[in-house]
């Protein structure tokens, strides 16, 4: 018999066995998965169902992402519940951010009570992170249409949340064109969102390769950065009660009230 591995062994115990978390992504998406990867904690493991429901060949303004949420959620829940996680993300910011607090409340609610596990929105996570770090004042940006910036900015000031400035990216583009935006565009961006009366800058979509440059930005701007997929696994995290315990990779909000749930 070849023994095993002690190495392959360390590592198979390292990416599974204390959780596991369901994610559904937008058919288009090429960045959240990654990200997630990247901020999984040890012994987590991530379960993706792909989701449809908009036209891929259309700027994916307000009207294609409320088309986006309503389509097909009950089949992608049946689906991704096949794999028995223990939390679900909902991995499209814009789909609930375009239709105020309430909406995404309810949404959430609704996944809750057909898959009886919680769940987290990538808008809701976002308010989620900013309540933990007590900050209040933030700029803003998004690879988003102008209106769907617009209508960001606004969901977050529903929520209670002061946007002091925001950034638009420049242009509408189209939904593979968000999640080509190399990380020094990301950065640039997040540059331009900062304010003197921020306290934090919220980067959101998560199709935007934002979690590569959280640390480099927190550096440069010495202030909170919050992304939509940081913010979804920060949520995760403390849901799953697993403390702090992705080393730092969540930037200044992973030390925040994440070790709350230790």
């Amino acid at each position: 018999m070849t023994e095993q591995s002690p190495s392959r062994d360390v590592a198979c115990r390292d990416s599974r066995g204390k959780a596991r978390i369901g994610a559904i992504v937008p058919v288009s998406n090429t960045n959240l998965e990654p990200d997630l990867v990247m901020l999984r904690p040890s012994g987590v493991s991530l379960h993706f169902m792909r989701a449809g429901g908009y036209d891929l060949d259309q700027v994916p303004d307000s009207d294609q992402m409320r088309r986006f949420a309503a389509a097909s959620l009950d089949q992608v829940l049946t689906a991704l519940m096949a794999s028995k996680p223990d939390v679900i993300l909902y991995g499209c910011t814009s789909a609930t951010l375009s239709q105020g607090p309430a909406y995404d409340a309810a949404f959430r609610e609704r996944i809750e009570a057909a898959t009886g596990v919680p769940a987290i929105t990538a808008a809701g996570a976002l308010v989620e992170a900013l309540a933990d770090l007590d900050v209040w004042d933030v700029g803003f940006c998004s690879p988003y249409t102008e209106q769907l910036n617009d209508e960001a900015a606004a969901f977050l000031t529903a929520a209670g949340v002061n946007v002091v400035h925001r950034e638009y990216v420049g242009e509408d583009l189209g939904n593979y064109g968000q999640g080509a935006l190399t990380p020094e565009a990301v950065f640039q961006l997040g540059l331009r969102a900062d304010h003197a009366d921020a306290r934090a800058v919220v980067l959101s979509c998560t199709d935007m390769r934002a979690v590569e440059v959280i640390g480099v930005l927190e550096d440069r701007l010495g202030k909170p950065v919050v992304t939509s997929n940081q913010a979804m696994m920060h949520a995760a995290i403390k849901r799953l009660g697993l403390g702090d315990s992705v080393s730092g990779r969540l930037g200044r909000v992973g030390y925040s009230k994440t070790r709350a749930a230790e």
